[in-house]
């Protein structure tokens, strides 16, 4: 295949730009509800993705058939759009790419125990097995756990130079408890999401993430509500990731920043506080495994950390090669395409809030009334970074200590008005969100977390 590309890239000439992508994917899913075999399947695909750039326009064609008539006609119907599309489009336009920094060579992450030394069957009686630990629990009314790994293989080669092999493997594993009594219910999640292998994975075990669930299910249907207010809150590294992400990430998305993001013309400008440093990184920081981890991007780019936010001050939107042409600046290597079939478009990575210099026990000690925020249960965000998140479990703090367990709380606010009230993030740090993924009209791979963080918003509950 090495050799083929690279001879089929001479059919780019005439046109600025030439990229093939070759991806091959192997997928495992595994779920589990209720003791029901929900999913058990194995996946294995492959195909080529062609684009081509030309006096501004883009186009872009693939196909699943690896043979070279197949190929050279892709080739031929992505210049075809590219002329079209520089004909017809009338918005403003770069005529030329960033002259980014290309991958050469082979590139994967550190794998410890890698995946494909763990036959189907065991990783099936593994979900089997969890799944029937948290449904022994005779409050627990409602179970469900799932396995899901990809492994991917991929060649990316473009006419200036990109010449890079790519391997990926990315395991994840899922587990859902439902607790009801009394007409009250309560879910509970735990999930784990690396780059990496079996043993990356499972650094906490199965039996304990369990034992997790049921037990704080357990607690949470006995808890109460908070009331609704504005109040000093403490938040997880899983909502802090929650919130670097959804509502922080994707308005420093150059295409949305484009589009009249919140963003737009705000470099340089303070907005959040100065203990607030927000990162968006390919290569992961703070250890070796976070989920969202790509070493280059899918136009060839080499990744890197990019610093978005900056002790407070706005410094970096993130960039494929076009955008990064059209701003004067380098790409950030946040071009990705989930499949062979997608065309590449700016997503995020690992994003995150550096850690501080205080530890949790001093934060909660300096709190007079507020709240201990732990475990993102998902939400929404907009393009003004209005947002709203549900959160598992609440802790009062009263006199700067924790006191009573409460349930059903849900956080809300304008995400730089929180950022600007931050006046502690911690030393500890965790990325949270490994599992998940983010969709823009195709998924990506990501994650994310931080310190904890100590800000103000507003709590929702009950009165």
């Amino acid at each position: 295949m090495h050799e083929l590309l690279e001879e089929l890239l001479g059919e780019f000439s005439g046109v600025g730009y030439g990229e093939l992508r070759y991806h091959e994917r192997k997928g495992v899913n595994i779920a589990v509800r209720q003791g029901e075999l929900e999913a058990a399947n194995s996946t294995v695909y492959s195909g080529i993705g062609a684009r081509a750039f030309h006096k501004g326009g883009w186009g872009f064609s693939s196909t699943s058939r690896l043979d070279r008539d197949s190929i050279s006609r892709t080739i031929r119907d992505a210049i075809s759009g590219a002329r079209a599309s520089g004909r017809a489009s009338g918005k403003k336009r770069v005529t030329g790419l960033d002259k980014a920094d290309l991958g050469k060579g082979r590139f994967g992450p550190e794998i410890d125990d890698p995946l494909s030394d763990h036959p189907f069957e065991e990783k099936l009686a593994l979900v089997r097995a969890t799944e029937g630990k948290v449904r022994s629990y005779p409050f627990i009314t409602s179970t469900l756990c799932g396995y899901r790994e990809t492994l991917d293989h991929k060649y990316i080669f473009t006419t200036d130079g990109a010449r890079a092999e790519v391997f990926d493997s990315k395991p994840e594993f899922r587990l859902m408890g439902v607790a009801a009594a009394d007409g009250r219910h309560v879910e509970v999640f735990e999930s784990l999401g690396v780059t990496g292998g079996w043993k990356d994975l499972f650094e906490r075990q199965p039996d304990e993430l369990a034992e997790s669930v049921a037990r704080r299910a357990d607690k949470l249907l006995k808890a109460g509500h908070p009331k609704g207010e504005r109040a000093v809150v403490i938040l997880d590294p899983g909502i802090v990731g929650l919130l670097a992400h959804e509502a922080i990430g994707h308005t420093v998305e150059a295409d949305f920043v484009l589009s009249g993001a919140i963003t737009e013309g705000k470099l340089g400008q303070r907005v959040a506080s100065e203990l607030v440093t927000l990162v968006d990184s390919g290569p992961s920081q703070y250890g070796k495994h976070a989920g969202g981890t790509v070493l280059i991007d899918d136009e060839g780019v080499i990744t890197e950390k990019t610093v978005v936010i900056d002790r407070g001050i706005l410094k970096s939107y993130l960039h494929n090669r076009e955008t990064a042409a059209l701003f004067g600046v380098r790409a950030t290597g946040n071009a990705r395409a989930f499949e062979y079939s997608d065309e590449p478009l700016i997503r995020m990575r690992n994003t995150y809030i550096e850690p501080g210099n205080k530890t949790l026990e001093e934060m909660i000690s300096e709190v007079k009334q507020g709240y201990l925020l732990k475990g993102p249960r998902g939400g929404q965000a907009d393009a003004n970074a209005e947002f709203m998140f549900s959160v598992q479990e609440a802790y009062r703090i009263e006199n700067g200590k924790l006191g009573e367990l409460l349930r059903g709380a849900a956080i809300s606010g304008q995400a730089f008005d929180v950022l600007q009230s931050v006046d502690a993030v911690s030393t500890e740090f965790k990325f949270d969100l490994g599992s998940g993924y983010c969709g823009k009209g195709q998924l990506a791979k990501v994650d994310a977390g931080g310190g904890y963080v100590r800000c103000k918003a507003i709590i929702g509950g009950r009165g």
